[in-house]
Formats: C-alpha cells, structure tokens, sequence
C-alpha cells in the first residue's frame, strides 16, 4: 500500500512534464489511467528501447494504465466522462483552450465531479501575451533568463545537459496537486492549478539572480560563485583530457586543499569576490593539468575538500553509490528503471509493468 492507494488520477498528458508528476504518483500507489491518442503517446518511440519499450516511456510510465481514446467524437468523450466520475485528479498538457474546446475544461470537469484537483500544465499558462507561444524546455529556459547563464567562459549559451524548466513543472504540479488533495480532505473542496513550466521555473534563480531581482543589473556567470567566478566552484581539466570539479566555496575547503598543494599563499584568494580569483583559478588550473582524472580521484580520497571527478552517465551509473542506495532497479522483464526519488524507511517498492498501448 503505497501513500497515494485510493487516489485515482486520470492522465492527459505525454513527453515530459506531465508523465513526470504522475509516476511519481503511480509509484506511491495511485492509480493513474493514461490517456492516449491511437498512435499513443509520442515518447512510446523514442529510441533506446530495451525490453520491448522505450527505455524513456518505460522509466515516465510505469505502473499506470492506458486507455485509447478518440477525444474528437462522442464515444471517446462519453468515455472520458465516465473516468471522471471516479477520479480525485485530472491531468493534462495541452496548449490553452484545447481542453474547453473538447469539453474538459476545469469547469465541464467540475461539473461532473465538483471536487476534482485538475491540474493544467504548459509552458507560459492559461493566460498572458505567451500563453499560446509553442515552446519546449530550451526556449522556455531562453526566456526565463536561465540559457543566458548556461554559458562557457566566453560568455556564449550552450544546449543545457538538464530539461530544467521541464523537470521544475512536473515537480510544482506534484507539489501542488498533493497540497490541493490535503485541501480537499478539510474542505471537501477540489482546486484547479494553472502550472506554467516558465512560473515553476522562476524561483531556481533566487541565489543567482538576485541583482536581477531587485531591479538591477543582470548577473554575468564570470563574476557570480555559483555560474563560474569562484576558483573553488569550478571545472577543471586533467591531463587524460578528462575533467574535475570543485563544489564547495567554504574556506575550510581552500584551506584543506591549498595547504595539501602546499601554496598556503593563495588561500586569501578563494576570500575575494567571484570574478576577482583568476590567479587562483590559474594555479588550480595548471595543477589539474598535471595528472589524470583517475590520479587526482586517488589524491582526494583523504582530503576533506568537496571534490568530484566529472562522470558521464555510464560511469556514473556504475559508481558504487548506486548499487548502495538501491537507485536503479531491475524489473521482471529485465528492464532498467530508475528508482524513485521518494522512498519512505521501511517500505519496499519494485517497478510497476509499463502499459501496453490501450492496455495495463
């Protein structure tokens, strides 16, 4: 019995976001009943495939149903109806007006069940000058000022590792939907949620932006701690060509590392301003150069310095961290899922079955 059994959600939505919200629901035990085109959700086809699914669609959708509806006629829409009835919360992912214009708009919806939690996800939301802009993660984190600091040391934006504005949607529509069922169970009142990815991306830049914020200037990466300013936040090269990172600004993590490095001298530097530690980011530079990634993993192994060598996801995924924390699960059919994020002391929890197109 997971922390969401008795809770029945009725899913709209493909790709990213919006699967994302709700197999972390199905995970906790929710039923989720996904709602698919006949050609089905697009992600279904993106390739790797292992065990006969998309390794992508696999890891977004385990543990839910789905059921083939045709929205634009009268058959698929009584269908939807009838889903209804039952459901505690209604998802979906279309631009704005789609959903009125099919007739599951939150207020058809609420007719049907009144104390619904529907939840709307898009990328500027249901209202606004941008409201009907089409845009996925990239232009949305382009517009949000987030691209502008995705950048390397000349100053040039480069295609962000991470769907940020993607991942911050499906995270506040969670959040927000489970506030809205906890809502619900004192007022016996439902809600609806107007999740914009570009909203729900906003406040991960309180601890960059703040010039930005108070109506100043914006922040240049080269002189921020946390965009690349700061000798001890940084990325460093090594001799194989690979690369290291530095993630801890505190002094103690300077002194640690420079008195091992024996040039005490620059400790004062990792004090200065971001963007006034080049001669520090110099040495530390020159000094990664010296030895491989491998060699410098060795070195750091007894210092108390907030130290990582730079892994891609193959070697990341065999670190042993992983194994240890349970964090990729083999499911019956031999497919890899990633774990949830959320686990609770004391509960088990093994992948759901990936749904067949129409089917569990």
């Amino acid at each position: 019995m997971g922390k969401l059994s008795g809770i029945t959600v009725v899913d709209l939505t493909q790709f990213l976001p919006g699967p994302m919200m709700t197999v972390m629901m199905a995970d906790q035990g929710a039923r989720v009943i996904k709602v698919e085109p006949a050609a089905g959700d697009p992600a279904r086809e993106q390739a790797p495939f292992e065990a006969g699914h998309s390794v992508w669609f696999a890891n977004l959708n385990r543990g839910k149903e789905s059921v083939v509806l045709d929205l634009k006629s009268e058959e698929g829409k009584a269908a939807l109806a009838d889903l209804c009835t039952k459901a505690d919360v209604f998802v979906e992912g279309f631009r704005p007006g789609v959903m009125k214009r099919l007739g599951f708009d939150y207020d058809s919806v609420k007719a049907i069940k009144p104390d619904i939690v529907y939840c709307s996800i898009s990328a500027f939301g249901q209202e606004g000058a941008l409201a009907h802009h089409p845009a996925h993660d990239m232009a949305v984190q382009a517009l949000a000022g987030f691209l502008a600091v995705n950048d390397g040391p000349d100053g040039t934006p480069v295609v962000p590792g991470a769907p940020s504005a993607d991942l911050a949607a499906g995270l506040t529509a969670l959040s927000a939907t489970l506030m809205a069922l906890i809502g619900r169970d004192r007022t016996g009142e439902g809600a609806y949620i107007d999740c914009a990815m570009f909203d729900s991306l906003i406040p991960w830049c309180a601890h960059t932006a703040g010039s930005a914020i108070a109506g100043g200037p914006s922040p240049v990466s080269a002189r921020q701690r946390s965009l690349g300013g700061a000798g001890f936040y940084q990325v460093y090269q090594t001799l194989d060509g690979k690369h290291v990172a530095l993630g801890g600004r505190e002094i103690k993590f300077a002194r640690n590392l420079l008195t091992a490095l024996d040039r005490e001298d620059l400790i004062h530097h990792a004090e200065r301003d971001a963007g006034e530690q080049g001669e520090l980011i110099g040495f530390l530079r020159d000094t990664f150069a010296t030895r491989s990634r491998d060699e410098w993993v060795q070195w750091f192994a007894d210092k108390d310095v907030a130290f990582s060598p730079v892994l891609n996801f193959r070697e990341a995924f065999d670190e042993p961290h992983i194994a240890e924390r349970g964090l990729i699960v083999e499911s019956e059919d031999g497919a890899h899922h990633i774990a949830p994020s959320i686990r609770f002391a004391g509960e088990d929890w093994t992948p759901g079955p990936v749904p067949e197109l129409g089917g569990k």
